[in-house]
């Protein structure tokens, strides 16, 4: 689907790169993409074509043309999904661990996005694989995630989520034991420059990123943690409790095989095959789209670190 866009630019925003300027205004496009469109000429400031670098001025009119793209269609499977809530404007799914949210680089089956195309319409905003897509949880993440099925909705969702408006609470598993019972974490993060495919906070453009977090149990040898991500970085829980010393149990990326260092069998081999992190997005809270009131949703713990924690108590 072919769109235009176009967009004044004000005072406040005067002096900015074209591309900030656009991915401010056009939070459902990845700052990539809209460097692309400004690449292929779709981006005019004032019927001029412009640099992805130009900055903008207060008055001029920025028109952004979104053409439609060969290969968008997405095939719709059908896949089980947990709904949580559904109504005409959002629906709402419990997220199980090992399924993609979208269709992406050497992934186009399986994912959410094909499943609820089954089932439902979704927003066409956005980029052309990620229809309906307003938020993401990692590959290995489970819980709650909720999908736009019209443009309003999404826009309105998107805006709540860059203006900090929906909020999300995770449960944690980590190593170790916290000391403090509660607090935050309040360190930029950005790519590593070490490792472009990690986030931590070795990089050389950090961005703001909080985490708060609250101890909800201490187990031998771990910590059960509930966590509110203030911002909403790439993989930013994850970044965050490594660089406290405090990974989570089943993240390789981040925290490497712990598991080696137990020297109880049992729970050496529940962790090592334990074939996911144990993150949990598990209460999701925002302003819905039409009725303009605050919803919340919560998701159970799955059974396999329900399982886990079982065993992890056993003295």
């Amino acid at each position: 689907m072919e769109k235009s866009l176009e967009f004044l630019v004000n005072g406040e925003d005067s002096g900015k790169r074209l591309d900030r300027f656009l991915s401010e205004h056009l939070h459902e496009i990845s700052r990539s993409h809209i460097q692309r469109l400004i690449r292929s000429g779709n981006v005019l400031v004032d019927t001029l074509v412009r640099k992805n670098a130009y900055r903008v001025s207060g008055g001029e009119r920025v028109l952004v043309d979104i053409p439609s793209q060969k290969g968008e269609k997405i095939e719709a499977e059908r896949v089980p999904l947990d709904i949580v809530y559904e109504d005409e404007d959002i629906i709402v799914i419990n997220k199980p661990s090992g399924i993609t949210v979208h269709p992406g680089a050497g992934v186009n089956r399986r994912t959410l996005v094909n499943a609820l195309l089954s089932h439902t319409s979704l927003s066409p905003y956005g980029e052309p694989y990620r229809p309906g897509v307003v938020h993401r949880l990692d590959k290995e993440t489970s819980g709650l995630i909720v999908f736009a099925k019209t443009a309003r909705a999404h826009l309105s969702i998107a805006d709540q989520f860059k203006n900090r408006k929906v909020e999300k609470r995770y449960m944690a598993l980590v190593w170790g034991r916290l000391k403090e019972a509660k607090g935050e974490i309040d360190i930029p993060l950005g790519r590593d420059v070490h490792d472009r495919k990690k986030i931590s906070s070795r990089t050389r453009k950090g961005r703001e990123a909080r985490t708060i977090y609250r101890v909800i149990e201490h187990l031998p040898g771990f910590t059960l943690l509930e966590l509110h991500p203030v911002t909403g970085r790439t993989h930013q829980i994850r970044a965050h409790l490594k660089f406290i010393k405090h990974s989570i149990v089943g993240d390789t990326k981040y925290g490497g095989a712990m598991w080696r260092g137990l020297q109880n069998k049992k729970k050496r081999d529940i962790i090592r095959n334990l074939k996911r992190i144990a993150l949990h997005a598990s209460w999701l809270s925002l302003t819905h789209p039409s009725l303009s009131k605050r919803i919340e949703f919560y998701a159970e713990v799955p059974r396999e670190l329900i399982e886990l924690l079982k065993i992890l108590r056993e003295n």
